[in-house]
């Protein structure tokens, strides 16, 4: 059973600062973390980028359509007043490499799950329900930024990938590919995968056939069994009521291209207890 202590300050935006003068990152897991740091290297993966918010930090999201990048709904909101970030001040940064990224834009609007609540007394609701969809206020229409499908929650023992942006590594995506799935549940998924602060809305992959698929997105590090690992949010319904508020706030335009949504997807179960742990 997990247990229920958890720390949603854990992977909140990473504040902004000088670019870190950082080695080849440390592997650790099955696959480990590796820093993308050629055009090679990240091809495929642009669509991954950085989500300024404001003057306080940053947080990683990806394209899921033409107009519409997906996050965590913590990174909305800062930490120290619990009020959400102004749509007006967050930036999406696509492909952000060595200083410049593929294409920049504002945020017209933005929308969360409703039943996420971020000074929620029921940590693990919270992670249940922490996913958030941006409209940009221009569509990204060039061809190396083509957005990710998303798929069904992938099973216990099954292998993902995540890309992402974190502490030490703001300037570089860094990908970690053949990490586990610890334990698939209705309101969770433990991953094995390495994570840190800024981490926070990463996109979980599956790629099946040479094709990524976002599966989840990270939502908070923790300990499970006395191992380091991350919170990551099954989309399957959280994406659903997510983009379906997202068209009832005012403002802004309808999407140029839909987002499929998920149905159905068991959780599978595991043992072992997990609790949430600030760096």
């Amino acid at each position: 059973m997990i247990r229920p202590f958890l720390v949603l300050v854990a992977l909140v935006a990473l504040p902004l600062m000088a670019p870190a003068q950082t080695g080849e990152i440390a592997e650790t897991g099955s696959g480990g973390l590796v820093a993308m740091r050629t055009g090679d290297a990240v091809k495929g993966w642009e669509s991954v980028g950085k989500l300024i918010l404001g003057k306080r930090g940053f947080c990683t999201g990806a394209l899921i359509a033409p107009d519409r990048v997906l996050t965590a709904a913590h990174c909305l909101y800062d930490k120290e007043t619990g009020a959400r970030t102004p749509d007006s001040l967050i930036t999406f940064q696509a492909g952000w490499r060595d200083g410049r990224a593929e294409a920049y834009r504002g945020i017209r609007r933005s929308a969360i799950d409703p039943d996420y609540v971020y000074t929620g007394a029921d940590e693990m609701e919270r992670v249940a329900h922490d996913v958030a969809v941006l409209e940009l206020d221009q569509p990204i229409l060039l061809p190396q930024l083509a957005p990710f499908g998303t798929d069904m929650r992938p099973g216990t023992g099954d292998a993902v990938s995540v890309v992402s942006y974190a502490q030490g590594r703001e300037e570089t995506p860094s990908i970690e590919q053949g990490c586990a799935v610890l334990a698939a549940r209705a309101s969770a998924m433990i991953l094995s995968c390495d994570i840190d602060f800024g981490s926070s809305g990463a996109p979980v992959f599956t790629v099946q056939d040479g094709v990524a698929r976002v599966v989840s997105v990270i939502s908070a590090k923790a300990e499970y069994d006395g191992r380091k690992v991350a919170l990551a949010v099954p989309l399957d319904h959280p994406l659903a009521v997510a983009l379906a508020e997202l068209e009832r706030t005012p403002g802004g335009q309808k999407s140029v291209s839909g987002v499929r949504v998920l149905k159905g997807g068991d959780a599978a179960s595991s043992g072992g207890g997990a609790k949430f742990v600030t760096p």
